[in-house]
């Protein structure tokens, strides 16, 4: 049998890596900064069209009382 040397894969180990993690983080810098312009970019109006008054809430007791269990 003969063996496969292929020593220059091995080389580019850390190429390949550098060229991996540019590619991602590229991706992820024009995601982030994509929605930062939007976020910066949008009117006031728009927003306060968007946002409606909660409701007004009773001064009653609460429908739903939640209690403290322990199990053995």
């Amino acid at each position: 049998m003969k063996t496969r040397n292929l020593p220059s894969v091995g080389a580019l180990h850390p190429v390949l890596f550098f060229a991996v993690m540019y590619i991602v983080v590229l991706f992820f810098s024009i995601f982030i900064c994509s929605s930062l312009f939007y976020s910066c970019s949008s009117s006031s109006a728009t927003i306060a069209k968007k946002s409606t008054a909660p409701a007004k809430q009773e001064t009653s007791m609460p429908v739903q009382v939640s209690t403290a269990v322990v199990v053995r």
